[in-house]
């Protein structure tokens, strides 16, 4: 760990987790995360007139190798470094692929801990021998919000293209464009205005918990789906599963004997849907349609997508001990 030194600034820690943020190009060509935090606080000038930063590497992998111990390790080491008083604000540079799950699951784990100092992630689409790249301006954003009391306490949130994401509303649209990030649900809770943050929604709220717990698949759904998908999970022992289901949260009716098997083993069994926008409140009748899958008593997640309700559902295991438990606590879902 180094820390840079500045008097009457705030205190900032940039917890590095590797990403396109953090990448340069290997031998053969290909991106690879390779920039320390050190080397991504020199590249942006600015950040020493805002804040007095401390770097530290917790991981150096592409989003895609992000798993859920790691993102809890995040969640950890953010709320130790604001619990300690330590820093006024933390900052995470995270891969693209799965910055909005990491993120989700911080707000789960310690999302009350930004009333303390904000949780801010930065991330790019364009490494940074990139023309163009998107980052420098992504991170010194970042660094602005989380220095600021004005972002306390809204949960964990993102600068891209200044614009201001919470966890929950967040999701990766387009595999290459800059302005990929869209907040589905309610829109962007800020954005940055003349280098200050302005925010313009409260960002909502989020099911609590302090740790995870079990084996959960994400299945997605698709037309002629057989029951085979589900009963080979039973067998391998998971402890849920989250099916993305079509439309308003539909599946196949000829996969719909193989949820209900695995709600008659008494799995939890969340149902979402594979569209990006609206919620999984179907009014569909029949074998597979979703009113009759609540029947059958699959759980929803509000608006969630598949890989949020999957990680919902592994901090749900943690917290209750019954599905009756699990559906009350996953109403916290804003």
């Amino acid at each position: 760990m180094t820390t840079s030194t500045a008097v009457d600034r705030p205190r900032v820690a940039l917890l590095a987790t590797g990403g396109t943020i953090a990448c340069i190009a290997g031998p053969d060509g290909r991106m690879v995360p390779g920039l320390t935090p050190e080397e991504l606080v020199a590249s942006v000038p600015a950040l020493e007139e805002i804040a007095s930063i401390r770097t530290e590497t917790l991981r150096n992998v592409s989003g895609f190798d992000m798993g859920p111990d790691r993102m809890v390790e995040v969640a950890r080491r953010a709320q130790k470094l604001l619990l300690a008083g330590v820093v006024d604000g933390v900052v995470v540079t995270h891969g693209t692929d799965t910055v909005e799950e990491t993120m989700y699951m911080c707000e789960m784990l310690v999302g009350e801990v930004t009333a303390r100092g904000p949780i801010v992630f930065a991330c790019a689409m364009r490494a940074s021998t990139e023309s163009g790249a998107d980052g420098p301006r992504n991170l010194l954003n970042a660094v602005r919000v989380a220095s600021r009391a004005a972002a306390r306490g809204r949960g964990v949130l993102l600068t891209v293209n200044d614009r201001i994401h919470c966890a929950s509303w967040v999701t990766k649209l387009n595999t290459l464009h800059v302005e990929t990030f869209q907040s589905v649900r309610g829109g962007p809770v800020g954005s940055m205005q003349a280098g200050e943050p302005v925010f313009v929604l409260d960002s909502p709220s989020s099911p609590r918990g302090r740790g995870i717990r079990g084996t959960v698949p994400l299945v997605k759904a698709y037309t002629g789906m057989q029951t085979d998908v589900f009963d080979w999970h039973l067998d391998r022992g998971v402890d849920g599963l989250v099916v993305e289901g079509t439309g308003a949260g539909n599946v196949p009716s000829t996969a719909a004997p193989g949820i209900a098997r695995l709600l008659d083993a008494g799995l939890p069994v969340i149902v979402t849907s594979r569209c990006p926008y609206g919620l999984p409140e179907s009014p569909y009748g029949g074998a597979g349609g979703g009113a009759s899958l609540d029947d059958f008593g699959v759980l929803r997640a509000g608006h969630l997508n598949g890989p949020k309700a999957r990680l919902a559902l592994m901090v749900g295991l943690h917290e209750t001990t019954t599905i009756t438990e699990l559906r009350t606590w996953l109403r916290g879902v804003g």
